[in-house]
């Protein structure tokens, strides 16, 4: 089963990524949702494409999508379609190329396969929960750094301010994708050494990513270490912690064990 769920999400993210490639740098209408983030007439039309075409494939799967209204028939269902139709849209409204599409099917809690897509960049990451992850059709791994000094981590600047950090602001390099799915992506395939939200995370920007990153060799847990767990009322997580086993072991040694706040 997960095979061929991996398959419809993978030609579901596709046809998302001709869609978003249509209104990219062409001033696609946009407004703020009431918790202020932003949407546009593209994340509305992909999220219409995804739902038609996952819910006629699959009807006895639940639904949780960023751009749909929640509610409690999810949790009666075995297995979950959980999406994002566009993580980064604020980096599609700037006209940059790393937003990407995130797709994942979780059951019984645990995601079982997923699919990040970037369009512009034609970059497809793919897993499912027994085999391996690829890039483009081809395995990656995620890094093998033991430790702290010189890593290079995707975070936001006010995830290192030293009050979260009691065992003292890690001495490392700092990036940031817009895309929370493809900085997990970006750790699966040893591009970054790791990747880390303190602020609850949706499960729609982590379950795809997250299940890509472990595929390849990273530990993904929740900012204090524990395992993630989805399909979830409501559907957060405690943050999100991502890296390559020696460093994650580290960054949690260093972090203090009530560490929140910062920003995705």
């Amino acid at each position: 089963m997960p095979a061929r769920d991996l398959a419809l999400l993978t030609d579901a993210a596709l046809a998302a990524g001709k869609i978003a490639r249509h209104y990219w740098k062409r001033n696609p209408k946009a407004w703020q949702k009431a918790d202020a983030s932003p949407v546009t007439e593209a994340d509305m039309a992909v999220n219409a494409m995804l739902a038609q075409r996952l819910r006629a494939a699959r009807p006895d799967y639940g639904w949780l999508s960023e751009e749909d209204e929640d509610g409690p028939a999810r949790a009666g269902c075995a297995r979950v379609f959980v999406i994002d139709p566009i993580d980064g849209t604020r980096a599609f409204i700037a006209g940059e190329d790393s937003f990407s599409h995130s797709l994942a099917v979780v059951e019984r809690g645990r995601v079982v396969a997923g699919v990040v897509y970037l369009p512009v960049l034609d970059r497809l990451y793919t897993a499912t929960l027994t085999g391996p992850a690829l890039r483009d059709g081809q395995p990656i791994r995620a890094s093998d750094r033991a430790g702290i000094e010189g890593a290079t981590l995707l975070t936001t600047h006010p995830n290192l301010l030293p009050e979260l950090w009691p065992g003292g602001v890690p001495d490392l390099k700092r990036s940031f994708r817009a895309s929370v799915a493809y900085r997990l992506c970006l750790v699966a395939e040893g591009r970054h050494d790791g990747m880390l939200t303190l602020r609850d995370a949706w499960e729609w920007d982590i379950a795809a990513g997250g299940l890509i990153a472990a595929r390849a060799g990273a530990v993904v847990t929740d900012r204090f270490g524990a395992a993630l767990a989805f399909n979830a009322a409501p559907p957060l997580t405690a943050g999100v912690l991502a890296a390559a086993p020696g460093l994650h072991a580290a960054l949690l040694g260093r972090l203090g064990s009530k560490a929140s706040g910062g920003d995705i």
